[in-house]
């Protein structure tokens, strides 16, 4: 009997460290893989004693106090060197991109890429990194040239990917859907979402629109606190955001809500703002407190937060942009909103006015018909449970290693 493949998977973010979708995506890939190959995690943010089967790596203590992105390289280089007998390696994110490349060089093996975003399609990052973004764009360009295969987590992203890096044999790109965990989120009961609810201050009583994400430019956080001002008065508006890109893009949202408030009458004007990441039942919990999820994101691959929202039972109100529309059915599981925006790159509108005002019509709609909402967050259930499952997703990226082992 053969023995099974070995899958080293190479990241950033695995818990308890996860900031954000690429994270909690390796983190139920490598369950759902176990059953068919021998998995190895390679992670960043120190050893995880516990964790069988995961290596965590600290950052070179001789590059402490660099910029951040040859702080990353050099966790990479000791990942590259560590997946010495692995079939197949597997990066996510540029973070660890670097890692695959030079392990799949370095061991003659194939590296596979999958792709969560894109740097060119981020520029925003300069905000961030500064020259660091120069060093993370060409980490992520030279790891996806000589990938042996590239996963793009949407057909949107597959186009994007393909836009970005012309020079990209398109076979090489293959289309498989981030997943969700149904059984670890589901709606709770009736008394916890009321405990919850108490804890932070919503109202279960009253309609809700929630926004669940990283203040960051591409989540659209700015313009939908803009479009929140226009939301009925009973509306509550509760933001579970925090993790800023930059002190200038914290400084905005924190003005917009202290702005909004205001104008809602002072602090009990059912705007409630949630910095901390709350545990998965808790937050479970917070969403099904609400009526109707909002993603207004200028940039999204795919959008693992909207499958958590439908698999709780919200209907979705998104942005029309990048693999959205490929989780979210308009009319059926919530609304997409069309957002013309600037080819550059940045993603941003090209008339922001109309944006902001389409936006929060669309939200005011599904939160005035709490029949229709509870139809849509019932129909987004079960287009969950229909096509975002883990186990068929796991079966659909052992396909993809076996394409890339038996190329030439």
């Amino acid at each position: 009997m053969s023995s099974p493949l070995r899958i080293d998977l190479l990241t950033r973010e695995f818990p308890p460290h996860v900031y954000g979708g690429a994270g909690v995506h390796v983190a139920e890939l490598s369950a759902v893989l176990r059953p068919h190959a021998d998995v190895r995690v390679r992670c960043f943010d120190g050893p995880r004693p516990d964790a069988a089967g995961v290596t965590g790596y600290e950052e070179p203590a001789t590059l402490s106090g660099a910029n951040a992105s040859l702080r990353t390289l050099g966790v990479d280089l000791a990942m590259a060197d560590d997946v010495a007998g692995a079939d197949v390696v597997h990066s996510h994110t540029w973070y660890a991109n670097m890692a695959g490349h030079l392990g799949g060089l370095l061991h003659g093996v194939p590296h596979l890429v999958t792709a969560h975003s894109l740097e060119p399609l981020r520029p925003w990052k300069a905000e961030q990194l500064g020259g660091g973004y120069a060093v993370s764009s060409w980490a992520e360009r030279t790891a996806y040239l000589g990938a042996s295969g590239i996963v793009a987590v949407s057909a949107g992203m597959r186009a994007d990917i393909l836009r970005c890096y012309p020079e990209l044999d398109p076979e090489r790109v293959h289309v498989v859907h981030n997943g969700i965990d149904l059984d670890g989120w589901v709606r709770p009961s009736d008394e916890e979402i009321a405990r919850v609810a108490v804890d932070h201050g919503i109202d279960p009583a009253r309609p809700a629109v929630v926004f669940v994400g990283r203040i960051t430019r591409q989540k659209g956080l700015p313009d939908f606190l803009r479009a929140a001002a226009r939301l009925p008065r009973e509306v509550q508006v509760i933001l579970c955001a925090g993790a800023p890109d930059t002190p200038e893009i914290m400084a905005e949202v924190r003005s917009l809500v202290d702005d909004l408030r205001q104008a809602r009458g002072g602090t009990a004007a059912g705007v409630v703002w949630i910095e901390e990441m709350l545990p998965r039942p808790e937050l479970c919990a917070v969403l099904a407190a609400s009526t109707v999820f909002a993603c207004p994101s200028v940039y999204e691959p795919l959008g693992i937060v909207n499958l958590e929202a439908m698999a709780v039972g919200l209907p979705v109100v998104a942005t029309a942009t990048g693999g959205i529309p490929e989780v979210v059915d308009d009319g059926v599981t919530g609304v997409l909103v069309p957002l013309e925006q600037a080819d550059d790159g940045t993603g941003t509108p090209l008339d922001r006015e109309r944006w902001v005002s389409d936006l929060a019509a669309a939200l005011t709609a599904v939160v005035d018909d709490p029949q229709r909402a509870a139809t849509m967050g019932a129909a987004g259930r079960r287009r969950a449970e229909e096509h975002f499952a883990w186990t068929a997703i796991a079966e659909r990226t052992m396909d993809v290693y076996r394409s890339v082992l038996a190329r030439p």
